[in-house]
């Protein structure tokens, strides 16, 4: 049978480069954790170190004794791994899908990109059910009225807030907007650098006052005061981790059809782990 000659590992190993250019909002994630987990129900462990005191010593007991040493604290978390997105169809002969130019490739490209979507959708929601939100806000081009912000305004105040919460200003700051707010900025920035585009292998790309700027259709929408708000979110590439440990794909002979299959399945989940350092604000549009 001809699915025999099914490669599995060069299959994989395509969808997960696809999934590291495709996927906008895992791109921006912490990945420390990938790895450590291999099945579904499996955890993570998470753990989080406190801040040392930083003191003060006088010059003149620079020669005494200093304080005893601080235990610092840790907290910790666990990150259970139960997200599955999985495939499975026919492809008529594999020997033939591969021989044929364009048609394996084919098949790939639109795996990769529906199960990027899935990636994408699922941390977009987790960002999204974030306990920190900006108050919901008409977001508009131009001069904003009573009850109004412009986009600029609304972008200055999500990364004056994470300032707030210590993030510092030389660690990268990467705000996800969705189509509509996207518009509105390149209204308002339209001298923004172009060229930036070459930072990153996904999606339009900006930078204002030194943060990247990223436009996708999977950002959350909540209900908010009555109005369907766009959760746009500013956060570190510390804030969320996501773990993609797993990535599986064989052929095979349905039993009722004349025909090869392809299926497979990746392994994956997302956690907030340092709620300080992500915003979200809720936008609405006129």
């Amino acid at each position: 049978m001809s699915y025999n000659n099914f490669i599995p590992n060069v299959w994989d190993e395509q969808i997960n480069r696809d999934l590291e250019r495709l996927c906008v909002f895992a791109e921006d994630c912490y990945r420390k954790y990938e790895g450590k987990v291999k099945r579904q129900g499996e955890s993570v462990t998470i753990l989080g170190i406190g801040k040392p005191t930083i003191k003060d010593m006088a010059k003149k007991d620079r020669n005494g004794n200093i304080d005893d040493a601080e235990t610092v604290e840790t907290t910790s978390m666990i990150l259970p791994i139960n997200q599955i997105a999985y495939y499975n169809y026919e492809v008529g002969d594999i020997d033939k899908a591969q021989a044929i130019s364009g048609i394996e490739g084919a098949l790939q490209a639109e795996t990769s990109e529906g199960l990027a979507q899935k990636i994408d959708n699922y941390i977009a929601g987790v960002i999204g059910k974030h306990e920190d939100h900006i108050a919901a806000v008409k977001c508009v081009a131009g001069t904003a009225g009573a009850g109004e912000k412009n986009v600029l305004d609304i972008l200055d105040e999500m990364q004056e807030k994470l300032i707030e919460n210590d993030v510092s200003d030389s660690t990268q700051i990467t705000i996800v907007v969705d189509p509509k707010f996207f518009t509105r900025f390149r209204k308002e920035y339209r001298n923004a650098d172009t060229d930036n585009s070459k930072i990153l292998k996904n999606g339009r790309v900006y930078l204002y006052n030194g943060m990247k700027i990223k436009v996708s259709n999977n950002v959350a929408k909540r209900e908010v005061g009555g109005h369907t708000c766009s959760c746009i979110s500013a956060r570190t590439n510390r804030a969320v981790a996501f773990v993609k440990p797993l990535t599986h794909s064989e052929a095979y002979r349905p039993e009722k059809k004349f025909s090869d299959a392809v299926k497979g399945f990746i392994l994956y989940d997302a956690k907030i782990i340092r709620p300080k350092e992500l915003i979200v604000a809720d936008v609405y549009y006129a």
